[in-house]
């Protein structure tokens, strides 16, 4: 017996995507740029318009809120605010909140690799620059927007809360709230009331770069929605325990009274690992959701969906049934399977927020059950194609065995690029993966792409390192290993009008819904 209930009957894929089209995987800090970490800036708009002469319809990415020392984008400070490392200084410019010399000569950064912290320490002096020139020099339609932007609604369930966060940790260099003083640890209004008053000047520049991510964003997204691009945004389940939103919702997490995570996540041992994986982040209080009608995860869709055409579902099958690791425990093995809040959570967001255009992450040990709730729910998997040359002729990533409530890959995220997968394969799966694609191993990551794009499945996505034909030196993150991830960019150059060309014409013969014809001039 699951742990959720059925609903009356599965409704039909959302109307909210795209009937059959095809996409790129860039998460926007790869993109190229001159300031260490891709931005929100003129390089944004230079990849949507190549991605338009490509024939895409959307541009998927990872997280884009805030990040913490790991710079991982699942591990992210908030679930609700965007990431300061994202603004774009070159838009400062032209906004009038920063001269042009103050962005002329940036320091030495690498072009091919993300430098976060270098990025950070030169990018947080730039937009206190920025902030300072706002207070002094900001005209009236910028003001305007500013307070505009602090008393929308939709920033309502999350601003203040964040920006004291923020400026909390910046007091406290940087620990874990859970270290902090007691009564502002929990929270205790007395303490919060001081905080806000000694840190008022911090609280108020840090809602200044959320409202410099909000505008950027909006321009952006504008961009895209005026060449015909959807935004493919990603939705973690999970979150980090060193965060605003653990912080401010302690009572909706497994903790102890001292903040500790009394109850984390992760998955059980397997043929990878002996000893399981354990995620760290504390698991929520179900019961407690459900008790409030599941208002935090309808404001935490409601604002992901206000930035995003789509969302895809990190680790869907938690829904249905997830690994409950004791907090003690070092490793996974010690935990066990408990029930998900199934259907109950998704009707409840759906009698919410209508339509959800959602994506299923449904990869890893996905057992009837999960296969089952996504049914129930009408929502697409996913399927990728590095996953389907074991031999098995039922393998559902096989191209044959594709459903059309699919999305196709190539490779995720945490995939080897094509050619760094096909160069480390055994001979048997080597031979399968040319059958199967009627490749060549010269070409075989556009052999791979044609694949994707040949499927039945609704949307075909590409880690744009494919489309380059880059090795496994263009690798964006290796799971289970703490360093060196996330920090592949894209070359100046590489978004040529070769690439474009040859996409476009795959998506003419794939029928993936545009063409460059259909894009604005």
């Amino acid at each position: 017996m699951h742990g959720w209930s059925r609903s009356v009957a599965p409704p039909a894929r959302s109307r909210a995507l795209p009937e059959r089209g095809a996409g790129i995987l860039l998460h926007p800090t790869s993109l190229p740029g001159r300031f260490g970490v891709g931005d929100l800036g003129p390089a944004a708009d230079a990849f949507l318009t190549w991605a338009a002469d490509a024939g895409q319809s959307v541009w998927q990415m990872l997280p884009v809120g805030p990040t913490g020392p790991s710079h991982s984008p699942y591990v992210g400070l908030s679930v609700f605010a965007g990431n300061p490392l994202l603004v774009s200084p070159e838009r400062l410019v032209e906004d009038g909140l920063l001269r042009g010399s103050a962005v002329a000569r940036p320091p030495a950064f690498r072009p091919d690799h993300a430098e976060f912290d270098r990025a950070a320490a030169w990018k947080d002096a730039v937009l206190r620059a920025s902030w300072d020139r706002f207070r002094t020099h900001g005209g009236p339609a910028l003001r305007e927007a500013f307070q505009a932007f602090r008393a929308a609604p939709e920033q309502a369930a999350w601003l203040d809360d964040f920006t004291l966060f923020m400026a909390l940790r910046l007091h406290y260099a940087g620990r874990s709230w859970s270290s902090w003083e007691q009564g502002i640890r929990r929270r205790e209004p007395e303490a919060l009331r001081r905080a806000r008053r000694a840190l008022a000047g911090e609280v108020a520049y840090q809602t200044y770069l959320q409202f410099l991510f909000d505008r950027q964003w909006r321009g952006m997204k504008g961009e895209a929605e005026r060449l015909g691009i959807r935004l493919f945004g990603d939705l973690p389940i999970y979150v980090a325990h060193d965060s605003a939103d653990v912080w401010v919702r302690q009572d909706l997490f497994a903790l102890d009274a001292e903040g500790r995570a009394t109850a984390v996540a992760g998955v059980p041992p397997d043929y990878f690992s002996a000893t399981g994986q354990r995620w760290g982040n504390p698991l929520y209080r179900w019961d407690r959701l459900e008790a409030e009608g599941y208002a935090w995860w309808i404001e935490r869709v409601r604002a992901n969906l206000g930035r995003c055409d789509l969302l895809r579902v990190d680790h869907f099958r938690g829904f249905a049934g997830y690994w409950e690791i004791p907090g003690r425990a070092e490793t996974a093995i010690e935990g066990r399977w408990v029930d998900g809040p199934g259907v109950r959570l998704f009707d409840a967001l759906r009698t919410a927020l209508g339509d959800l255009p959602l994506v299923a992450e449904d990869l890893g040990h996905i057992t009837p059950d999960v296969r089952e709730l996504r049914k129930t729910l009408g929502i697409p998997g996913m399927r990728v194609l590095q996953f389907a040359f074991d031999g098995s002729p039922n393998n559902p990533h096989l191209p044959r065995r594709h459903e059309p409530d699919c999305a196709v890959y190539t490779g995720t995220h945490d995939n080897d690029t094509v050619r760094g997968w096909f160069d480390g394969l055994d001979d048997g799966t080597r031979r399968r993966a040319l059958e199967e694609t009627g490749g060549a191993p010269e070409t075989i990551a556009w052999d791979m792409i044609r694949a994707a794009y040949r499927s039945v499945g609704f949307l075909a996505v590409v880690p744009l390192q494919d489309v380059l034909g880059l090795g496994g030196e263009a690798r964006f993150n290796v799971p289970g290993v703490a360093e060196g991830n996330w920090t592949w960019r894209a070359d100046a150059g590489a978004l040529g009008p070769e690439g474009a060309s040859r996409l476009a014409s795959l998506v003419r013969e794939a029928a993936r819904g545009r063409s460059p014809a259909d894009s604005p001039s």
